[in-house]
Formats: structure tokens, C-alpha cells, sequence
């Protein structure tokens, strides 16, 4: 049997994450705010508050970020004779936006992501604690 014939594939998952709706369903929002997780999805129930990714898409991001920006930027740094505050007004907007445009699908995928490695943290008891301890 393929990887893609499998019923448990990622892809959904990722799919739901970049969409930011719920990783159960796919049609439930994610967010009720620009970040604020929703406790709970209003098609499936899924208790979503209950996990959280922290600082994971962020640092993603940074990494992404500079991989893919510092170098463009010395780029054109190298083509074109702009002053340096220029440089650092401009760049610094490109990577703000960059960075907040992609924050959220971060989150969402990140969280899709935990649903579908580490789903028994969002079924287990509201007073079991993580890892079996309750």
C-alpha cells in the first residue's frame, strides 16, 4: 500500500492547518482572533484550546525567514547603490509583513500537525494531566 493511499495522510491535515480550520473536520474555525486559539470547534467539538504550539511557529518563521530574506537583501545590496537607511526601512518592512502574513497558517499547521502525531492530547480528560499523570 502507497504512502498516499493512506487514510491517516498528512496532507489533509496540512491542508487545514494553511487554511486555519480545525484539523478534525477541515470546515470549523481555527482562530477567533489573529492568534487567539477558539476552545472549541463549532462543526466538531474538537476541544482545540487545549493544546498549544508556543513558540514553534515563530521560530520556524525566523528560520524561514532567514534563509530566504537575508540573502535577497544582500542582493540587491550588491545591485543598487541605495543608502543605508533605506535599506534598513525597507527590508524591515518586507520582513514584518512577511513574517505576520505567515504567522497564522504557521499556527495552524503547527497545531494540525500535534492533532495528527499527538491526537490523545486533545481527547484526554480536562483534568488528566499530559503524559498520563492525572
Amino acid at each position: 500500500m502507497s504512502q498516499s493511499t493512506h487514510s491517516d495522510d498528512v496532507l489533509p491535515y496540512l491542508r487545514a492547518g494553511l487554511r486555519c480550520r480545525c484539523p478534525r473536520c477541515g470546515e470549523g474555525r481555527l482562530f477567533k482572533g489573529y492568534l487567539d486559539v477558539v476552545d472549541l470547534c463549532e462543526v466538531c467539538g474538537l476541544e482545540l484550546a487545549r493544546n498549544d504550539s508556543g513558540d514553534g511557529p515563530a521560530v520556524f518563521l525566523i528560520f524561514i525567514l532567514g534563509f530566504t530574506i537575508v540573502p535577497l537583501a544582500l542582493m540587491v545590496a550588491m545591485r543598487v547603490d541605495w543608502p543605508l537607511w533605506l535599506h534598513a526601512i525597507i527590508w524591515s518592512v518586507v520582513i514584518l509583513g512577511t513574517a505576520l502574513g505567515m504567522l497564522r497558517p504557521a499556527k495552524g499547521m503547527t497545531l494540525a500537525l500535534q492533532y495528527r502525531y499527538r491526537r490523545d492530547e486533545f481527547d484526554r480528560a480536562p483534568d488528566e494531566a499530559p503524559g498520563g499523570q492525572g
